[in-house]
């Protein structure tokens, strides 16, 4: 296990703090034969079937974490770390490149940076999300990670009709720390459409994105330039609500919002134009996007 985290991190280049955090937890759970043991069959059990109960692994997780004395987020990166070997015979078998693995894998890091930012512990505070990676229901693709959906709604327009029962493809977008330029969604997008395009059989392709950037109200904010604005720009909204409390604006913000508007960073251009929103009384809320593709 000690080689494979030492491979990992390096490969996916973890800052040094998290390495070191990291190993450390893994040495505080090697070093009680038992825990050790435990540890690794959950990681074994992952590896037998890939169908295995996630949640029991992560409730289980979160025990041996208390017995080795170390922070749960810690040792839910852990664990995931170590199935992620699986994960990768699981893609080989399936016939799937391994460039999908190792994007894919990329938002173990990405969650990592962000658990920094908010909880200022290293690890995950979101372990239940990463099933849908581990059961191979979601991909990585670029700077965008994708998956089958069914639309949950009444929707047409301009000849496109869609209903609860339509499949599309979810859009989830990463906190990658890069930059959301056209040039790469489009990138993204024309991945995974050829990645999909035989398992849709012929039907319209749509991709669908519920997320804060979709929020209309955005475009008040946005620079009508900027590469947020033309993201926003690709989806038509479907649905869309406010956040009353602004329980979401940690995914900006990378804080957790307490009420005060002036503890929130803001060192960037785009986090002051909204700390200013929000000082205003202006809502924050969330969009539910369409976009039909069209293939090459």
């Amino acid at each position: 296990m000690r080689d494979y985290l030492l491979e990992f991190f390096k490969q996916y280049n973890y800052p040094m703090a998290a390495r070191l955090a990291i190993g450390q937890a893994l040495e505080h759970i090697a070093a009680d034969s038992g825990t050790y043991r435990d540890f690794m069959e959950l990681q074994e059990r992952y590896g037998v079937d890939r169908s295995c109960d996630f949640k029991e692994l992560l409730s289980e997780m979160e025990q041996i974490s208390a017995r080795a004395g170390i922070h749960p987020y810690t040792g839910y990166l852990l664990l995931l770390i170590g199935m992620s070997r699986f994960l990768r015979e699981y893609y080989q078998a399936a016939g799937i490149e391994e460039k999908i693995w190792h994007t894919s894998m990329n938002d173990l890091k990405w969650k990592l940076d962000e658990c920094w930012c908010v909880h200022r512990v290293w690890g995950t505070f979101v372990p239940t999300w990463y099933e849908g990676f581990f059961r191979m229901n979601r991909f990585g693709f670029g700077k965008l990670q994708f998956e089958r959906w069914r639309f949950g709604m009444h929707y047409e327009k301009d000849g496109l009709v869609l209903t609860p029962d339509s499949e599309v493809l979810n859009v989830h977008i990463p906190r990658t720390g890069t930059r959301l330029d056209p040039e790469s969604l489009r990138s993204s997008y024309r991945e995974a459409a050829a990645f999909y395009e035989k398992q849709w059989e012929g039907r319209p392709l749509v991709f669908v994105c519920h997320s804060w950037l979709l929020f209309p109200p955005n475009r008040e904010v946005l620079s009508p330039t900027s590469n947020l604005y033309a993201f926003l720009s690709d989806y038509e909204i479907a649905d869309w609500g406010e956040d009353p409390d602004y329980s979401e604006v940690w995914r900006l913000f990378d804080v957790q919002y307490e009420g005060d508007v002036e503890k929130l960073p803001q060192d960037t251009s785009l986090r002051r134009a909204y700390a200013d929103w929000i000082r205003k009384g202006r809502k924050v809320g969330w969009g539910y996007g369409v976009m039909l593709y069209h293939f090459d």
